[in-house]
Parts: C-alpha cells; structure tokens; sequence
C-alpha cells in the first residue's frame, strides 16, 4: 500500500495486488463516451523531490491551461517513495494529441516547467485507463486521505468481474468510512489492472473501516477476482 500526500489539497495511498501483465494494449467494456484519463508517474531523485514539487506548484498553470488536471500527488508511504502521480482528463485521443502538440509548442511551459524538471526524474510511466461503466467520477468534501488501491485482475474485463467488484467496493462505501472518488480500468498499459481511488477523513478512520469491512462476505468474495 502507498500513501499519498495530495499537491492540490489531499494526500493518497495506494496497494498493488498480485503480479503485472505488461502490454501496450487492452480491450473489455467501458463507457460509452470516448472520455479517459491518463494516468502519469514519476520517480524522482531522493535529493530532488522538494525541487520538483516547488517547481510543479509554482508553474502548474501553465499546464493546466491546456488540459484538466484531475489530482496530483506525492507518495506518502507503502511502496517506492520519492513518487509523484497525477490524472488528466481528455475528451478523446485526438484531443491528447493536440495538446501534447500544444505543450510541445509553449515555449513558457517548456522553459520554466519541463526542463528545468528533466534532470530530475528518474522514470516515467503512462496509462490510459476509462472509468468502469458503472462509476462515476466524485468530488470529496474536503481535505483528507486518499488512497490508490491497484488489483491485478483476471482476464475479460469489467464483463466477467465488474458485477462482483461492484458489490465489494459498494461494502466498503456502505459502511460509511471511506468515499469512493473513481473506479478506473486500464486500456493502455498493464493488461487487466483497476485502481480504485478513495478519500477518508482521516488514516485512522481508514484504517479501523477496512478492519471491519474485511468481516463482510462481498468484501472476501472479491478475492476470488484476482490472479
């Protein structure tokens, strides 16, 4: 599990389950609007992170301006730390294309974001993922805690397991200790993977809700979705 500290107002944590199967490309049902979101992350040099962040804060509507910024954050704990993750919105493929050639124009954003940044990144990853059919995408009330829960799952997409997956993840939100932001499944990039992301009031609220949800049957039945 990570945990993440939000740079627009929030702080998230994440888990992976089971192994990944890389792939450029991946089919199943999604919604019915050509609207995805990009999933970017970078890992930083230790030295560099307040650097990059600073930088990120002070330049990011530069970026902005060109595209929806879903949520930015930076790992908090679990996993590699050093991180930061964000979420962009496009209508379509033809929109991200015209904005990265929009970026690759802006010589604002180039000079004193993209450069500048370069040196201090170590990797670079992408996604594109769709929300399930069944979810959409929520504000939370207020600051908080997010957390990025990512499940390898088994082949065919949300028509063999969305139903299921549904019912657990309704679990958790029923028992009203956590608020379910988007449920995102991947179409580019590693095959079979959803990343569910939450927001809790607090890590402590978090953390006595799921020990309680782990004693509901639609909870341990979603087990049985993964490799």
């Amino acid at each position: 599990m990570l945990a993440l500290r939000s740079h627009l107002a929030a702080t998230l944590a994440s888990r992976t389950v089971a192994p990944q199967v890389c792939s450029s490309f991946a089919t199943g049902p999604r919604q019915n609007d050509g609207t995805f979101y990009e999933f970017r992350t970078y890992s930083l040099k230790p030295s560099k992170m307040n650097e990059f962040l600073e930088n990120f804060k002070k330049n990011v509507h530069l970026r902005t301006a060109h595209s929806e910024l879903i949520g930015y954050w930076s790992v908090e704990f679990g996993g590699r730390i050093n991180k930061v993750f964000h979420i962009w919105k496009y209508d379509n493929f033809a929109h991200r294309t015209a904005v990265r050639k929009a970026l690759a124009e802006d010589k604002e954003w180039q000079e004193q974001f993209l450069v500048p940044n370069l040196a201090l990144i170590d990797k670079q990853e992408s996604e594109i993922t769709y929300l399930v059919p069944w979810c959409k995408l929520e504000k939370p009330p207020k600051e908080g805690v997010y957390e990025l829960a990512t499940f390898q799952m088994k082949p065919g997409g949300p028509a063999l397991w969305g139903d299921a997956f549904k019912r657990a993840i309704n679990a958790h939100v029923d028992r009203g200790y956590t608020r379910l932001v988007g449920v995102f499944h991947t179409e580019y990039g590693s095959l079979n993977r959803v990343h569910v992301l939450w927001w809790n009031e607090s890590a402590d609220s978090r953390a006595a809700g799921r020990h309680q949800s782990h004693e509901d049957p639609r909870v341990v039945a979603a087990g049985k979705l993964f490799h």
